[in-house]
């Protein structure tokens, strides 16, 4: 198998785009390609109050309405508006890291060192980051390959705890005759996704997900994403745990750049039987985060 190997270490300084500089407009325009049908799949999950999460770090998403129509209406009533005209907005309160979501590379350290080698002690603070901020991940239009790995036991999805090694990625890609590419996205389908809000417990208690290998194979050769229908993309509990904790994060937004989404909704993708797509992804502006919501689409 042939692959484009990609130096991690070779991103200029003061690099902010990471992995997502490979985007370029012959990528766009190739992953458009990709749409024959002109069907568009929604691979995200819900965002509520008792969505699934990871407690004490990952605090509940929290939603109150701060004007109501009746009471918005009474006061236009006395300022002289003659139109019914009342309005409902909302104040919201969650952690980024809520519902299908992007990492931004400032989310993960290794020690005090961060993307680019800068140091957290310079870049984190009490406002959020100074930089590596979800503000600064692009637009993503890309191919992306659908690795539809819930079978590989035998059952409908994957264990928890059961690591997705490069000899799992490999036999995909010889199964399928595809190959990660620069550029491109990976989308990860373990068959865990089956309990986002069916059997939360169960959901964040540990999940089948890339091991460090895996993702290192998929970074070297120029991936700008990686996407689970997982908590955390990668597995837990870790392959070395409990010495070694979340070392995916580490390697893939700290060492090399590439983002990681999670809580994917992937079921009504694989159904389809589509094993490269158009991916779409936008993360909202929100300067200093460490991640952002995210409602991702394939286009087939």
């Amino acid at each position: 198998m042939t692959a484009c190997m990609h130096d991690h270490a070779q991103w200029p300084g003061g690099e902010t785009l990471g992995a997502c500089r490979l985007l370029t407009p012959r990528t766009t325009l190739a992953a458009l390609s990709l749409a024959r049908e002109g069907r568009v799949i929604d691979l995200g999950q819900s965002v509520q109050a008792d969505a699934p999460r990871i407690p004490p770090n990952q605090t509940p998403y929290v939603m109150s309405l701060s004007a109501r129509s009746a009471a918005t209406l009474k006061v236009r009533r006395a300022m002289g508006v003659e139109n019914e005209v009342g309005s409902n907005l909302e104040r919201v309160g969650m952690t980024m890291h809520v519902g299908t979501h992007i990492d931004a590379l400032g989310h993960f350290t290794i020690g005090d060192r961060m993307f680019g080698n800068r140091s957290a002690e310079e870049v984190v603070g009490d406002q959020g980051l100074a930089e590596l901020g979800a503000e600064q991940i692009p637009p993503i239009v890309t191919r992306a390959l659908v690795m539809d790995l819930s079978g590989l036991d035998g059952g409908e999805h994957l264990e928890a705890g059961r690591p997705v090694g490069v000899a799992d990625l490999e036999a995909w890609c010889a199964r399928t005759g595809l190959e990660p590419r620069e550029a491109d996205a990976v989308l990860l389908r373990t068959g865990w996704g089956r309990f986002y809000m069916t059997d939360n417990p169960r959901y964040v208690a540990g999940e089948p997900g890339l091991d460090l290998p895996a993702a290192r194979w998929l970074t070297e050769r120029g991936v700008v994403a990686i996407g689970a229908d997982t908590m955390a993309v990668e597995v837990l509990p870790g392959t070395d745990h409990p010495r070694i904790l979340m070392p995916v994060h580490q390697h893939c937004l700290v060492e090399a750049g590439v983002h990681l989404i999670e809580n994917l909704a992937l079921d009504a993708l694989a159904e389809t039987g589509a094993a490269e797509v158009c991916f779409i992804a936008a993360a909202p502006k929100f300067t200093g985060a460490t991640g952002a919501p995210l409602r991702p689409l394939a286009l087939i």
